[in-house]
């Protein structure tokens, strides 16, 4: 290493040095999803970034959902998915599928691998560690009636007192989009809704959602048309023009509910994008589109 690359390197623990202080003892929950959980080398990395973040002092929360894998599972037992408004048909059978998945194998690995780089973590999803709780969730349908998509439901409350004690703990709480219902039943959850019950329970410093996309862009097929911050009025109105659309509608929702119970910022990220999780948070530009409640927390600089 030369002399300039050292002290560019020293420049940027400089630049991250403020957003290391700001942030020093606040939660930040973060919805894996994407290649951030499809690939392996995109996994470690977003999970070395989670493990900084925690030695650093943020305490950062992980939620994540399970979808291509239990596909995979699913065809592996001679079944095939059906949805119905983006959301999965979950009989007994598919709901066998989902438990095994999300706990025993995406939620154990995960575990594992943050021990594996250093850090600390548990999983939180079994009997006295369970962290999500909720009711079924029945869809209206084009007729008014209600549709009932099987053991699908929503997070009604959140253990969050638990969360907190194992994160001022040193430890990153793991939890699947799983909850127990009112007959102690399990229940399957969207996890990008999930992660914004979890996050407005906390009342976090903020909620980051990574995907496959740069964040929200203007033009979908232009990259460099970044959208880089928005409140909720611009949400409304582009999910009005066709710019935010299909399955980017149900993240900015997310967004916008936890931002409307007491979460500062929203983040939407892309995985894909080695560190970017450090990129958005540590550095003063980010990477991806922060989401704001109101036009005034604009104004405010990215941190």
């Amino acid at each position: 290493m030369d002399m300039n690359e050292a002290i560019q390197k020293a420049q940027v623990l400089i630049e991250a040095l403020r957003y290391i202080r700001t942030f020093r003892n606040h939660h930040t929950v973060i919805k894996l999803g994407g290649s951030a959980m499809e690939d392996p080398a995109a996994l470690r990395t977003t999970l070395e970034a989670v493990v900084f973040m925690e030695t650093v002092g943020l305490r950062p929360i992980l939620i994540h959902g399970g979808g291509k894998p239990i596909d995979r599972a699913m065809a592996a037992s001679g079944l095939k998915p059906q949805k119905i408004q983006g959301r999965r048909v979950t009989d007994p059978d598919t709901l066998a599928i989902v438990v095994r998945v999300l706990r025993e194998e995406i939620n154990t690995g995960i575990v594992q691998q943050i021990r594996e780089l250093g850090g600390r973590a548990v999983g939180l999803h079994t009997g006295p560690l369970q962290a999500l709780f909720g009711h079924k969730l029945l869809l209206p349908g084009d007729d008014g009636t209600l549709i009932d998509l099987g053991q699908v439901g929503e997070v009604t409350s959140v253990d969050g007192e638990m969360i907190l004690d194992f994160a001022a703990a040193g430890r990153i709480p793991v939890i699947p989009s799983l909850a127990i219902g009112g007959d102690g039943g399990w229940l399957n959850i969207n996890a990008d809704t999930a992660a914004s019950a979890v996050a407005a329970n906390l009342k976090a410093e903020k909620f980051i959602l990574l995907t496959d996309t740069p964040g929200i862009l203007r033009d979908r097929n232009d990259p460099t048309s970044l959208l880089t911050s928005l409140d909720a009025e611009d949400c409304r109105q582009l999910i009005a023009d066709g710019i935010i659309d299909s399955g980017m509608i149900p993240k900015v929702e997310a967004c916008l509910d936890s931002l409307r119970q007491g979460v500062l910022k929203t983040h939407i990220v892309d995985g894909r994008l080695r560190y970017s999780l450090l990129l958005e948070i540590y550095t003063h530009s980010g990477v991806g589109t922060e989401i704001v409640l109101t036009r005034a927390e604009r104004a405010i600089p990215r941190r």
